[in-house]
């Protein structure tokens, strides 16, 4: 299967549909016939100013419907449990409030709807040094959500992101050189930017081996922070691995010790 086609696989062709963070990429476009509407932190006219400047084709990026100001995504959107199906590729890791999104998407979603997710896995990323996210962090940041990434964020993504090869995304196969994005001097210069400026600065929040993913849904659900259950896993390809949710998925199985067990086994893949 191609990455579309994974992450289309559970999703109601027919039906109305929200593509959060679509960018430069959508993965279901409006001129492909999809019910479709486009959700991102600015306007089509804002995105192409952003992504000219790399190359990149900007005839591909979409009318946006709803620009994200900060506000939950039912009251921006103005309905709740209007969607069939919800598209997120590469958005989960920069919220600042990883629950507070996940029950945002279920909100708008109809019964048995479907959140579909593409998730970096950190071994084959920039993020290779930096630590799993723990559920701890996740629960502390739903009871009291930060607006901005905060400067400890800041401090260990500056000191810590990697290229391989020059490369800030690999697979499996390379084993080239790694080397340092950023400068203790830009790491210093991010603290302040958040702590005394208040800048968000567009980096990740969180980290995981599809394991510690999976394993840290299960927990969020069984926990009663989510609602949402895994409807189908896909393991990681090149640098990033998928999943879908949904109200009707089940708790995957396997105790909490085997998932424990696995995610240090793929740490140990590093």
């Amino acid at each position: 299967m191609t990455r579309e086609e994974i992450i289309l696989a559970h999703i109601k062709r027919d039906g109305l549909g929200l593509e959060i963070g679509a960018g430069c990429s959508p993965i279901a476009p409006k001129k492909q016939g999809f019910r479709v509407h486009v959700l991102d932190h600015c306007d089509k006219e804002a995105l192409i100013e952003k992504y000219r400047p790399h190359g990149i084709a900007v005839e591909n990026i979409e009318e946006v419907d709803f620009v994200w100001d900060g506000r939950p995504y039912g009251e921006l959107i103005g309905r709740r449990h209007v969607y069939d199906w919800i598209i997120a590729s590469h958005v989960l890791e920069h919220t600042t409030d990883l629950i507070g999104f996940l029950n945002d998407c279920d909100s708008l979603l109809k019964e048995g709807g479907v959140l579909s997710l593409a998730v970096p896995d950190k071994r084959y990323s920039f993020d290779h040094f930096r630590p799993i996210t723990g559920i701890g962090r996740v629960i502390d940041a739903a009871r009291n959500p930060p607006k901005i990434h905060p400067a400890g964020t800041a401090a260990e993504y500056f000191l810590t992101v990697v290229s391989r090869e020059g490369r800030i995304a690999w697979d499996a196969k390379d084993k080239g050189e790694f080397k340092l994005v950023h400068s203790l001097e830009q790491a210093k210069q991010a603290i302040r930017d958040v702590s005394e400026r208040e800048v968000y600065l567009d980096v990740h929040e969180w980290c995981f081996t599809p394991t510690s993913f999976r394993l840290m849904m299960r927990d969020l659900f069984e926990l009663g922070f989510i609602q949402l259950k895994e409807l189908a896993f896909y393991p990681t390809t090149g640098s990033e691995f998928y999943i879908a949710f949904s109200r009707n998925g089940e708790v995957p199985a396997g105790t909490r010790l085997e998932f424990l067990q696995q995610v240090d086994r793929e740490q140990s893949l590093l």
